[in-house]
């Protein structure tokens, strides 16, 4: 637990104040409970999980159920309405912006989404369903994405085109693509 928290640190940036770091040590405290073999042992830390994770939901508006399997390096670019269904898989170095929901497409049905490494999700995106998505794969802001995206691609729109990506540095600062990110 302690070796990711570590590694979260460095990747929120060294800075104590990031809202996501917060929440990921609440989320990796959460799964180390899980660790504790003798069930009256780990009833007390899951009590305090419970009242932990519900202050953080209130204080960053991200909700990440300890359910979730993150990678390593996960990193919440920016907190508020974020909302990750509590059987989705993420792989390593993903990034998530503010507004984004990883979950089921329909209530009563399981099957969330399986991330690849190396995604970033744009604010604003919805990915829905029992759907894979590719390692190097960028969602555009507000896509909504219902359907597998291959890996090295990129995917935009209502309901998201997935198109390929020509290079694997295809974003620039802040999420905007550029004509030359995608092959038309």
């Amino acid at each position: 637990m302690f070796e990711n928290l570590r590694e979260d640190w460095h990747t929120h940036d060294r800075m104590s104040s990031r809202q996501g770091f917060w929440v990921m040590a609440v989320y990796r405290f959460g799964r180390w409970r899980y660790t504790i073999r003798w069930r009256w042992l780990r009833m007390p830390f899951s009590l305090f999980y419970k009242v932990l994770k519900v202050i953080s939901e209130i204080l960053t508006g991200i909700d990440l159920p300890c359910e979730v399997t993150l990678g390593r390096r996960f990193r919440f670019d920016h907190f508020g309405g974020i909302i990750i269904s509590g059987d989705a898989v993420f792989g390593d170095d993903c990034i998530i912006r503010n507004g984004v929901t990883v979950g089921l497409k329909h209530t009563g049905h399981r099957g969330s989404p399986i991330i690849g490494n190396r995604v970033d999700i744009g604010a604003g995106a919805k990915i829905l369903g029992p759907i894979q998505i590719g390692d190097d794969v960028i969602i555009g802001a507000n896509a909504v994405v219902l359907r597998d995206v291959p890996p090295n691609s990129l995917a935009v729109g209502v309901p998201a085109r997935v198109l390929p990506r020509r290079t694997q540095s295809a974003v620039t600062t802040g999420g905007v693509v550029t004509a030359e990110a995608i092959d038309e």
